[in-house]
């Protein structure tokens, strides 16, 4: 197999990168596309750093022993804990995180944000970083720990207000953006917009999807073939690939 055919490795705890793939197809819809999804391990938000960071190394070196070109951490919480280790542990290849989309919550012109993350991606310094930079601006940090959750086993839309209602009621007429800081939250974007009406939803999967592409083009390994995609996961569960084909079919 040429260079410039090898997969795209696309990595997540479970089904929320697919919101991240879904950019990327939109953009190079050329390219073969191998989807991870760690589904035996999820979530990773609940977890300790040092425990995402092990089980993201793992996915990480068996997908760059499957001959990957890129690796595209597609989970927010992944990449917070170890994005930095894994560019340590292989400086040469091209490995793309993705960030809450705080820069693009604040270019809004956004008084008060809201950012809505795992506990992992909360604690860590990067978004804290990233936050520091716009201390002109208002934020609220919000922690729904079951939403993963219910994300991965196909909750309605019904059932995520639900859940989110009293989660989110107290924010509202308090935000004017929100910022979707797990890759999963953007399949709970019509809840959301029930709970919180005219407050902008963000979020960084068509970010991650340019950067990759510009990475890929400065290293001339873009495809011009036949696009391609494959899912697979930890668990091995065919229901997995299953819901991942919808998700991805979702517009």
């Amino acid at each position: 197999m040429a260079k410039n055919e090898a997969p795209i490795a696309v990595f997540d705890s479970g089904l929320g990168g697919i919101s991240v793939l879904r950019e990327l197809v939109k953009l190079m819809p050329e390219e073969y596309y191998l989807y991870y999804g760690d589904n035996a391990n999820a979530p990773y938000g609940d977890r300790t750093t040092e425990n995402v960071r092990a089980l993201t190394l793992a996915a990480a070196e068996m997908l760059f022993d499957r001959g990957a070109k890129a690796l595209v951490v597609a989970c927010n919480t992944a990449t917070a804990a170890s994005i930095e280790i894994l560019r340590e542990t292989w400086p040469h290849k091209i490995i793309v995180g993705i960030e809450p989309a705080v820069k693009l919550a604040a270019d809004h012109r956004a008084g008060s944000i809201g950012v809505m993350a795992t506990a992992v991606t909360l604690r860590e310094e990067k978004l804290a970083n990233l936050i520091h930079r716009f201390s002109d601006q208002e934020f609220f940090s919000i922690c729904p720990p079951g939403l993963v959750p219910l994300i991965e086993a196909g909750a309605s839309t019904e059932e995520l207000i639900a859940y989110l209602e009293p989660v989110l009621s107290p924010y509202r007429g308090k935000l004017d953006a929100m910022v979707l800081g797990c890759t999963h939250y953007p399949f709970a974007r019509d809840a959301i917009s029930v709970i919180l009406p005219g407050v902008k939803l963000v979020d960084g999967g068509a970010g991650t999807a340019r950067q990759t592409q510009r990475l890929l083009a400065q290293a001339d390994l873009l495809n011009r073939g036949e696009g391609k995609i494959q899912i697979e996961n930890s668990a091995a569960d065919p229901g997995f690939v299953l819901r991942a084909m919808a998700f991805l079919e979702e517009e």
